[in-house]
């Protein structure tokens, strides 16, 4: 059994069903948040493994790896495209 990597967390993903089953994700949930995937840029294969590069509803980007063997979805990669909700830095109100 393959052992996961120390940066991956586990994560519920739901999935389009075509004609060939899971065909690619459409919402996951990742420490108790559900996010809507908004497009999947990129897809590969590993032995084993499928890997999908998503935009999700929050615009940023992960990259989730599915086990095919374990049916078992992780999050692999994510990397911060959005800008952080609240002020701008720096627009503080002046005496606070």
């Amino acid at each position: 059994m393959a052992e996961k990597s120390s940066t991956e967390k586990m994560v519920q993903v739901e999935c389009y069903a075509g004609f060939r089953g899971d065909e690619r994700p459409v919402r996951f949930v990742l420490d108790g948040h559900a996010y809507e995937v908004t497009a999947v840029e990129d897809k590969w294969y590993s032995p084993g493994a499928a890997y999908f590069r998503v935009i999700a509803s929050d615009g940023n980007r992960y990259i989730l790896r599915h086990d095919e063997v374990q049916d078992v979805w992780s999050l692999t990669g994510f990397r911060a495209t959005a800008q952080p909700a609240g002020p701008p830095p720096g627009s503080e109100e002046p005496g606070q």
